[in-house]
Formats: C-alpha cells, structure tokens, sequence
C-alpha cells in the first residue's frame, strides 16, 4: 500500500517506512476475553509443517476500495491491499487502522478462497489497529501471547506472514529474529508508537496488519512498518499494546484514552539546530488541536515539553507513555520551554476524541 510511509523517531534525516505484515496461530487452550484469546506463556516450538498448517487458515487477505477526487474534483477510485488476523471462529479480525482507514468497502478473502464484505467493527489511530467483522462461523482463529516484551529475548526465532504484494497464490511467509524490543516509531501523522517489536523478517508492502509469530505460532506483534531505506528492519506493534486495544474496540467500537491534543516529535540534536531550541531533549509540539486541553492551556507548536507533573520528558514516546498513565478528568502540570524561557502549564486531560 503505497500510502504507508513512516518516520523513525529521532532522525530528521525521516525514513521513509513502509508498511508490514505478519500472521500467528491457535493451539493450547487460553483465556478468552472479548472475542480475543490470549495465551499467558510462551507454547512448544512448532515443526515448519506444524506452523503452516496451523496459520495458515488464520490469516486472511484484506482489500479496500475508496474514492479520493483531483483536481478537477473528479471522482478517482482507489484500492488498498493488507492483511489480517482471525481471533475467533465467528469473525472478528484484526488488522491495522491504515489499512481500513476512509474505506468505503473492505474485502476479506480467506484462505479457501472464500470473500466476505466486512464491517468495521471499531479502528484507533493512535496505536494503529482496527478490527473488522464477517458473517462466517466455525473459523481457525489465532491466539495472542500475553507479556511478550517480558517474554521475548533479543536473536528469538520470529515468523512474519501475510499478503505482501497481493501477490496471488496465498501468503508469503518470511524467518527472522527478535532485533530489539521496546523500540519507538512516529508515523508521517505525528503520532508516536510505542514499546515496537523490531525485527529483520522480511516485510514487505500488502503485509500490514497481520501477525508476527513467535517459534510456538503465537501472536507476538502486528507488524506496521518498515524502514524502506534500510536492510531487513522491520516494525510490529506489540501484542502488549494491542490486547487492551483491541478488547475495547470489540467491546465499545472505540478506545477511551485521556487526551492532552498535541503532536509532538523527538528533540535530536538535528531538529534542534534546525529550530534553534533551547534545549536538547524533550518533545515538540509541532501543532495543538483546536480546543483541545493543551490549547486551554496555552501551549503553541513550537514548544517543548520536557516535564510532566515530576517526570522528566526527553522523547515523544515519553510523553504519550506519561500521558496514557494519567485518567481522564486529571489534571496534570506541564513544564515547557517557549524559546529559552521556561514555563509552567495545567491541562485537564479529556477523553480522546474518535
């Protein structure tokens, strides 16, 4: 899909990235909630025979259709390509939010061949992740491991599978290891993706919104990104971020959030000299959402926030993590350079807006 392209944080130099993929199994017995079944520990290391046999029918083939208009406001139709990760036998699949985002039809083909129109079931921009729903029963389904960041080593066996390309024929199934864990990422949006699995399994565009798996076939990430100047370095979204996630999309269409309504990027010390800031860490505001708790409380684009209540902010991950602990209804003190001047805010964080 050549509308996914990302920033790693920290550099100015933005690599572009481009989106990913991967698929994961269901075996042992887990804990269900909300449709979603989830595995607390790491299951026996499956025989190559065994994972494709058991993923396979889990992941399935997603395409979009939308209309964008040009310049002469004439209609254009448009079609996306990702995949997507069955996590119960009556249809509910997740996949990732930029893969439905302004579909007008979403497709879903399984690996039978079967197609189903699906409905959007709930999406959230900020992590990335949506769920879509299709009218079918008795499907494979996968499970997702619980704790992964915990759980998961440096140089772990890894399994990425998915629809890269579109390519007919069924998925495209691709080794490689746990490079690191904990990574931050920030989309070409602003927004920043924390606590990112990153991995050298090759990735590639039509893979996004499908599962990285662990030697055992379970879900360990959903891959999102990868870094399109770079050699094997991938991305995939943590199923530490995604369980809560997607649980409450399932459950409410929707995720509730306190919501300060910046975006923000890393200080570097490239961007620094760039804006000729004051400081060499921290995060930047680059825009305010009109009305929203930062704007009430005076802060502009431009600035940098480098504390929250007492917790030292030097990236953007670090605000959205220190941002994400509080409820909404808190109300939380802002320590931020305007210029070489150091000032203090309070904002009220608000429920996140759809």
């Amino acid at each position: 899909m050549n509308k996914l392209k990302y920033i790693v944080i920290g550099v100015l130099l933005l690599f572009s990235i481009s989106l990913v993929v991967a698929c994961t199994l269901a075996n042992s017995p887990s804990s269900a909630s909300g449709y979603l079944y989830i595995d607390e520990v790491i299951g026996p290391q499956l025989s190559t025979q065994e994972l494709v046999a058991e993923v396979a029918p889990a992941v399935v083939s997603i395409v979009t259709e939308s209309v964008s208009y040009n310049w002469f406001w004439q209609a254009v139709p448009q079609t996306g390509a990702g995949s997507g990760i069955i996590i119960s036998s009556d249809g509910y699949i997740v996949t990732n939010n930029h893969v439905v985002e302004g579909a007008q039809k979403v497709t879903v083909t399984l690996s039978d061949g079967n197609a189903f129109e699906a409905t959007v079931v709930g999406s959230d921009a900020q992590t990335d992740l949506a769920v879509v729903k299709i009218d079918a029963s008795n499907l494979a389904y996968l499970h997702f491991l619980s704790n992964s960041l915990e759980q998961l080593s440096v140089l772990d066996p890894v399994v990425a599978v998915g629809n890269a390309l579109a390519l007919p024929g069924g998925p495209t199934w691709t080794t490689g290891v746990v490079s690191n864990l904990g990574r931050s990422i920030q989309e070409n949006t602003g927004v920043v993706l924390s606590d990112i699995i990153q991995t050298d399994a090759a990735i590639n565009a039509g893979n996004s919104g499908g599962p990285l798996l662990d030697a055992a076939g379970q879900v360990i990430g959903i891959n999102v990104a990868i870094a399109s100047n770079a050699e094997n370095i991938g991305f995939a979204i943590s199923t530490d971020t995604a369980i809560p996630v997607v649980q409450s999309l399932i459950t409410q269409g929707k995720v509730v959030r306190p919501w300060l309504g910046v975006s923000v990027t890393t200080v570097t010390p490239t961007i620094q000299q760039y804006y000729n800031l004051s400081v060499d860490a921290g995060a930047l505001i680059t825009s305010v959402s009109s009305g929203s708790p930062a704007s009430k409380a005076g802060l502009r684009a431009g600035d940098v926030i480098v504390k929250i209540d007492d917790e030292d902010i030097s990236t953007a991950a670090e605000l959205t993590t220190a941002i994400s602990s509080n409820q909404i209804g808190d109300q939380v003190e802002i320590v931020y350079y305007r210029g070489n001047v150091q000032q203090v805010a309070n904002a009220t964080l608000e429920e996140s807006p759809s």
